[in-house]
């Protein structure tokens, strides 16, 4: 089992940047992929980012690709949600999720990752 803990969310003025990480503990000797998602007051949750067990491979939306990157360090067992040019439709409760899995494919449906963590508020308003 992998417990996951995101932190750096907060609020920022539109076209600024944040960075998000998630902490993963428990069993992280396995691989696991790792996905962030978001969700907006009314709205379903989405994928904005996600990326390999060894962080080769990565997906990002095409309507967030280049302004949103994901990384991994499977040393320090943290993920990162880089995030640039943030706009107010970004305000959301972002969450990372994470799955076993060795797949050079990334997991790109909610329902592919077992593991969640409990979401850190990002609000974008001038």
């Amino acid at each position: 089992q992998v417990h996951l803990v995101e932190s750096g969310g907060g609020l920022v003025q539109p076209g600024d940047s944040l960075k998000l990480s998630c902490a993963a503990s428990g069993r992280t000797s396995s691989t696991y992929a790792m996905g962030w998602f978001r969700q907006a007051p009314g709205k379903g949750r989405e994928l904005v980012a996600a990326i390999t067990g060894n962080g080769l491979f990565t997906y990002i939306p095409d309507t967030l690709k280049g302004r949103f990157d994901i990384s991994k360090d499977n040393a320090k067992n943290l993920g990162y949600l880089q995030m640039n040019d943030l706009k107010p439709e970004d305000t959301a409760v972002y969450f990372c999720a994470a799955a076993y899995s060795s797949s050079r494919i990334t997991l790109r449906n909610s329902e592919e990752y077992y593991y969640w963590g409990q979401g850190t508020q990002v609000t974008v308003s001038s």
